[in-house]
Parts: structure tokens; C-alpha cells; sequence
């Protein structure tokens, strides 16, 4: 890890309480957490404790009850949904189990995206997204659709369209559980080589504890708390 003084995703005293009719269910209140410029840390919990809407909070996707978020020193809470998606287009990647990608465009089509929302020069957009397909080693698929492609190599598009931006973090929701035991260790070794190499954060929600213990800093959501392991 470098750099370790620079926070660059802060959560203070977040809480996040869903109101159905007169009925209130609060799935965790009070919590703190500081991710720090080329950090790996991972958060793991059981199923329903809480681990994916506290990601969707850290990404500024949803709204917490109280508290505030901020990416790089900006406070997701007072920026509005267009600026919200503007800084997370700037300074966030995501890698999610189910690799979301556009099934009509092609791998490099896909990788592209986020600088084409930027509308950013076509040319240099596609250079950059053959240089990373190149990176995490499919350069003979770079026409393919996601059809044409196996799981793990699916998950590869995905963590390069997540880097296209070079961003300060990367969010990784269950990144290798969908995938066979090979292609997983082969997707989460792949996150760690370019974690290394371009000093991105990288915060992972799992639920598998070995990859966690790779980890430089392990929390478990338990109980409404984050405990450090």
C-alpha cells in the first residue's frame, strides 16, 4: 500500500434505516469506515447482514438515513443524482458477480464505455481499452460479445472496463462468486497484480473468507458493526 495518510472513500456515522407503511427495519446504524489510496480491504458478513447496501451507499447509489459518504473529499450527500454519477464516473470502478455487461456490444466496445459517457476522443477511448484487454490477457477476444465469452474471462472485461477511468477505487461486489474455483482464483490474483501495478484502492464485499485473507485489512459487518478482523 502506498500513500496510506490519503483517505480516499470516507464513511462517518452511517446509518441506513427502509420504511415500509409504519413499518422501519434498520440494517445497520453508526458505522465508520475509511478506505486508504492503494488499499485492498475486504468486508465479509452473512447473507442479509447488510454487505451490499452498505455498498450501494459507499458508491453513492443509495442514501443513507444519516451520515454522510464522501470519494476523494467530496460528500456524495450534497451533490445532486447528475453530479453524484459525474464523480462516480471520475473516481470509482465497480466489478460485480454478474459481470453486467451489454450483451449487443462487443468486449472493447464494452470497455469503452464509461470514457464514451465522457464522451472522451473515440480513438484514445479505444487505444486505452486495447491496452487493458491487452493487460488482463484478451487481446485475441476483443471482438467478441459477452455470449462468446466464458465467465471468467466476462469478469476480465469487467475489470478492465472498471479501470478504463482510472479510478481511485474499484467496488467489487462478490467479483469471483459466480464463477468455478479456477476462474475465481484467476480474477481475484488479476485484481491483486493490478492493485499493485496501478496503485488503485480496491474494496471487496465476500463472502469467502480465503480471498478475504488476502486482504491488507479485513472487516466483518455483523450486528449493525463493523469488526475488524
Amino acid at each position: 500500500m502506498n500513500d496510506l495518510l490519503k483517505v480516499v472513500l470516507n464513511a462517518e456515522n452511517l446509518s441506513k434505516t427502509y420504511r415500509e407503511g409504519k413499518i422501519e427495519t434498520q440494517v445497520f446504524s453508526g458505522l465508520n469506515l475509511q478506505l486508504f489510496a492503494g488499499e485492498k480491504l475486504a468486508i465479509v458478513g452473512t447473507s442479509g447482514s447488510g454487505k451490499s447496501t452498505l455498498l450501494h451507499l459507499l458508491a453513492g447509489l443509495d442514501v443513507p438515513t444519516s451520515g454522510k459518504v464522501e470519494l476523494n473529499g467530496e460528500s456524495f450527500s450534497k451533490l445532486n443524482e447528475v453530479k453524484r454519477g459525474r464523480l462516480r464516473n471520475q473516481q470509482m470502478g465497480f466489478v460485480y458477480q454478474f459481470h453486467h455487461l451489454l450483451p449487443e456490444l462487443s468486449a472493447i466496445e464494452n470497455v469503452m464505455l464509461p470514457l464514451k459517457i465522457r464522451r472522451s476522443d473515440f480513438t484514445l477511448a479505444r487505444d486505452k481499452a486495447e491496452k487493458l484487454l491487452q493487460r488482463v490477457g484478451l487481446s485475441h477476444r476483443m471482438l467478441h460479445k459477452p455470449s462468446e465469452l466464458s465467465g471468467g474471462e466476462r469478469q476480465r472485461v469487467a475489470i478492465a472496463r472498471a479501470l478504463i477511468t482510472e479510478p481511485a477505487c474499484i467496488l467489487a461486489d462478490e467479483p469471483t462468486g459466480n464463477l468455478d474455483e479456477h476462474s475465481a482464483e484467476q480474477v481475484f490474483q488479476l485484481l491483486l497484480e493490478l492493485n499493485q501495478e496501478m496503485d488503485t484502492a480496491i474494496l471487496i464485499v465476500t463472502h469467502d473468507m480465503h480471498l478475504a485473507g488476502q486482504m491488507d485489512r479485513c472487516l466483518r459487518l455483523q450486528e449493525s458493526t463493523l469488526i475488524e478482523q
